[in-house]
C-alpha cells in the first residue's frame, strides 16, 4: 500500500544539528515519497508551507491510510501536532524522532507519550523513552559532503591564512567544550606555527560573556589571527569547510548524537570527539577518528597530533572514510529506516 502524504516540521529559525538532519532526510525523502516541509526553509528541500496549510492538508481523507503522518523532532513541533490531531481532530499520526542519550523533563516525556509512533537515534538513546518503535541512525548526504580533489587548494580559497586548518563546529557554549577546544589549541597552535584553527557557530545572548573569556585568553596567548571565529557559516557553504580542513575537532560535555563528525568522514577528513553521543560507534574502534575522555585536554591533544601527523596521508584516508561512510552512515539508510517505520502506521 503507498504511504500517505508526509508533513516535515521545521519550526526553529536557527540551523542547529537537528535542522540538519531533518534537511538531509526530507531532501531524499522528496524524491520518493509525497512530502511537504511545514514552517522555517531547510536547504534542497521543498518549498514549505505554512502552519494554517499544513492543517488545511491534514483534513483531505487520505484515500490509501486515510490520514496524514506529521513527522516532527521538537517540543513546540509536538505541541501544535497534537493539537492538530486531538484539538482540530484533523486524521493525522505523528511520528517524532529523539536523539537525546539523557532522560526527558517532564512536559517532553508528556508529549513524547501522546506520539503515535517514536524512532530514537540511538540504542542508548532509546534507552530514556518507553515507547521506542524504531532504532534508526542519522546519515549524512553523501551527495552533499564528498573529499576535495585538493585539499591544499580547498584550504587556500577559504582565506583564512596558513598552510592548513582544523576547526570545531556548534553553538559557542559550554556544553559544546568551545573553551576545551580553545585549550587544545593553546598547547598544539606553538608547535604547528602554519595552522589555523576555526570554531564555526554562532554564541547566543546569553554565551557572549563566555566567549568573550575565550577571546581575552587568546588574545594573551597571541594567537588572535590564528585561532578564528568565523560566526555561523551558511549549510550550503559547510561541505567546503569540512573537506579543505585536516581534522574536525569536537569536545563537546554532552551531545546527544553528533553529526558533525560524519560529515567530515564523508568528506574524507577525520576527528578527534569526546566519549558522547555516537562518536564511538563512528570512529569505528579509532580507525576514522579518536575518542577521549570527556575534558581530557590533554588526551585531546596527544589524539590531534597524532592525526596531523598523518596529514600526508590524507588522501589514502579521504577514499577509505567516504567508503566506509557510504557503507555505514549514509542519509539513504536512515531513509530506508523512516520508511519501513512509517510503514508499521499502515497496521494500527
Amino acid at each position: 500500500m503507498p504511504l500517505p502524504k508526509v508533513l516535515v516540521t521545521n519550526f526553529n529559525k536557527n540551523f542547529t544539528g537537528v535542522s540538519a538532519t531533518a534537511a538531509a532526510v526530507v531532501a531524499v525523502q522528496k524524491d520518493i515519497l509525497d512530502v511537504h516541509l511545514v514552517g522555517v526553509p531547510l536547504p534542497n528541500c521543498p518549498v514549505p508551507i505554512s502552519k494554517k496549510k499544513a492543517s488545511l492538508i491534514s483534513s483531505e481523507l487520505d484515500k490509501n491510510a486515510g490520514f496524514t503522518i506529521w513527522h516532527v523532532r521538537r517540543n513546540e513541533e509536538m505541541r501544535n501536532a497534537i493539537w492538530v490531531r486531538d484539538v482540530l481532530k484533523k486524521p493525522i499520526k505523528i511520528v517524532f524522532t529523539s536523539a537525546a542519550q539523557r532522560r526527558h523533563s517532564a512536559y517532553p516525556r508528556w508529549l513524547i507519550s501522546k506520539m503515535d509512533l517514536v524512532i530514537a537515534t540511538s540504542k542508548e538513546a532509546a534507552q530514556f523513552i518507553d515507547n521506542v518503535h524504531s532504532v534508526v541512525p542519522h546519515g549524512v548526504s553523501t551527495d552533499n559532503f564528498s573529499p576535495a580533489l585538493d585539499r591544499n587548494q580547498a584550504w587556500k580559497n577559504l582565506e583564512y591564512g596558513g598552510d592548513f586548518g582544523v576547526a570545531c563546529v556548534g553553538r559557542i557554549r559550554p556544553e559544546k567544550g568551545t573553551d576545551l577546544f580553545v585549550e587544545t589549541m593553546l598547547n598544539i597552535l606553538p608547535q604547528k606555527p602554519n595552522m589555523v584553527a576555526l570554531i564555526i557557530g554562532k554564541v547566543e545572548n546569553k554565551h557572549k560573556d563566555f566567549k568573550e573569556k575565550l577571546v581575552r585568553k587568546i588574545l594573551k596567548a597571541n594567537l588572535s589571527d590564528r585561532i578564528i571565529f568565523t560566526d555561523e557559516i551558511k549549510a550550503e557553504t559547510m561541505p567546503k569547510v569540512m573537506s579543505a580542513i585536516s581534522l574536525l575537532i569536537t569536545l563537546p560535555r554532552y551531545e546527544g548524537y553528533g553529526m558533525t563528525p560524519l560529515e567530515a568522514l564523508a568528506s574524507g577528513t577525520p576527528f578527534v570527539g569526546t566519549k558522547t553521543g555516537y562518536f564511538e560507534e563512528f570512529s569505528s574502534n579509532n580507525k576514522y577518528g579518536s575518542v577521549v575522555a570527556l575534558e581530557d585536554i590533554d588526551g585531546a591533544s596527544e589524539a590531534i597530533l597524532n592525526w596531523l601527523s598523518k596529514n600526508d596521508k590524507l588522501d589514502d584516508f579521504s577514499k577509505m572514510a567516504s567508503k566506509y561512510i557510504l557503507n555505514n552512515h549514509s542519509v539513504e539508510k536512515e531513509v530506508n529506516g523512516i520508511i519501513e517505520a512509517y510503514k508499521s502506521l499502515l497496521n494500527n
